[in-house]
């Protein structure tokens, strides 16, 4: 394989990664604060891409890289005030109930996000062409680099050093893990656990819509659009440790670039290599990279 070819299968890989861990990174959060798997994670994120698509073809297409950023985080915004709503009827009462439950109430979520979507922008294809400093791609060598894809890498180091960052440096943040760790304690030293999942909820939910805005011209917009991410999110958490922004992370990588090497060596399979290595993994490693062990 030549050099070139090497520096576009990275590329590929990093690019599927990144963009499965802008979609994970909200899952993940929720599910390791209130431990409830939300399926519905992405219709939210389809939302926040049609937000996005919204408001750039109001103003009159993506511009200039400033204003794509500039929808995508108003997406993010406008999904978590959907959150707090979902919050309020939806999450609060499937704490504690059987995970059955849960899968099917959230899963009706899904159907209702989806049913939203095609009542207010129909069933027709839609997709937005990038800002045009992303537009084309840099050579390097032999090897073609699209600017798109590049920039999607950056986005998702970003989110997973700034959440890495919340998370571990930061005073709510350590409130976030210390009552996901333990909420009956933090409840008894005086902890506003409720306050807490809420700002948890709204934050899952704004990394939804931000991922939908970052992505918009990544994919194309269709009401089937919740899928086409989300059963490769529950596969990066689910290898990487259920409720594990690290492992999320790292699952990215590892899954990105297998899934790469797989259409390089299996052209004819697409996605079979995925569901391989997935097994594998859950065979010799049940609780996932980076997850703990139950005893």
């Amino acid at each position: 394989m030549a050099l070139s070819d090497i520096a576009t299968l990275l590329v590929n890989s990093l690019t599927w990664a990144m963009a499965t861990f802008l979609v994970a990174a909200g899952l993940t959060l929720v599910f390791g604060t209130l431990h409830i798997l939300n399926f519905s994670h992405g219709g939210f994120f389809m939302i926040g891409a049609y937000a996005a698509y919204s408001l750039t073809q109001a103003l009159g297409g993506a511009g200039s890289i400033a204003f794509y950023l500039f929808a995508s985080l108003v997406a993010g915004v406008a999904v978590a005030l959907l959150g707090l709503v979902v919050d309020r009827l939806v999450l609060r009462r499937l704490s504690g109930v059987d995970d059955a439950y849960v899968l099917i109430a959230t899963y009706a979520l899904l159907l209702v996000c989806e049913g939203s979507t095609k009542l207010l922008w129909g069933l027709n294809y839609h997709s937005v062409m990038p800002p045009a400093v992303l537009d084309g791609a840099w050579l390097l060598g032999d090897a073609v680099l699209p600017r798109l894809s590049l920039f999607i890498i950056v986005c998702g180091v970003v989110v997973y050093l700034g959440l890495e960052g919340f998370l571990n440096r930061t005073a709510p943040g350590r409130l976030v893990k210390a009552i996901a760790a333990d909420a009956w304690m933090a409840r008894l030293l005086g902890i506003r656990v409720r306050w807490v999942y809420t700002g948890a909820v709204a934050l899952g939910f704004a990394l939804a819509g931000l991922a939908g805005g970052l992505l918009l011209s990544n994919q194309t917009l269709s009401p089937t659009l919740a899928s086409a991410f989300v059963i490769q999110a529950f596969g990066v958490i689910i290898i990487g440790g259920m409720g594990s922004i690290s492992g999320a992370f790292v699952g990215s990588l590892l899954l990105g670039l297998i899934d790469a090497v797989g259409q390089w060596v299996l052209p004819g399979l697409p996605g079979l290599p995925f569901f391989l290595a997935m097994t594998l993994i859950l065979l010799l490693r049940p609780q996932g990279l980076m997850g703990k062990a139950r005893a």
